[in-house]
C-alpha cells in the first residue's frame, strides 16, 4: 500500500518529467522557427543550438497563464563574425524574435 508521502513524491517526479518533456518539445519548436527565419533572411544559424536564458510565468493575449521562455542563439551573415539573436515564446507562440544588427554579404549566394 502506498503512503501519502510516497504518492506525493511520485506525483512530483511525474510533474517534473512532464515539464521536462514539454520544455524539450517547445525548444525543438523554437529551433525550427529560428532556422526557418534565418533561412528566409539568408543567414546561417550557428551550432544549431538555442540556450534557455529565462523561464517564468506570464499571461498570453487571452489572459491564460503560460510559461514564457527566453532563448538566445548565434548566427552569421558572412561566415566571419558571430551575432546574437533572441527569441521569446509565451507557451509555444512567438512573442518576439530579434537579431543583432549585422552586415549583409555582398554576394548573397556565398554564405559559409
Amino acid at each position: 500500500m502506498l503512503s501519502l508521502s510516497t504518492l506525493a513524491w511520485l506525483t512530483l517526479v511525474a510533474a517534473l518529467v512532464a515539464l521536462w518533456w514539454q520544455s524539450d518539445r517547445i525548444k525543438l519548436h523554437a529551433l525550427q522557427l529560428v532556422q526557418r527565419h534565418c533561412k528566409q533572411l539568408n543567414l546561417q544559424l550557428l551550432d544549431q543550438t538555442m540556450v534557455l536564458r529565462g523561464l517564468w510565468p506570464s499571461r498570453n493575449q487571452q489572459g491564460e497563464l503560460r510559461l514564457r521562455r527566453r532563448y538566445e542563439f548565434e548566427f552569421t551573415s558572412t561566415g566571419q563574425t558571430r551575432h546574437k539573436g533572441l527569441l521569446i515564446l509565451i507557451g509555444d507562440l512567438v512573442q518576439s524574435l530579434e537579431l543583432e544588427p549585422h552586415p549583409m554579404p555582398e554576394d548573397e549566394s556565398n554564405i559559409h
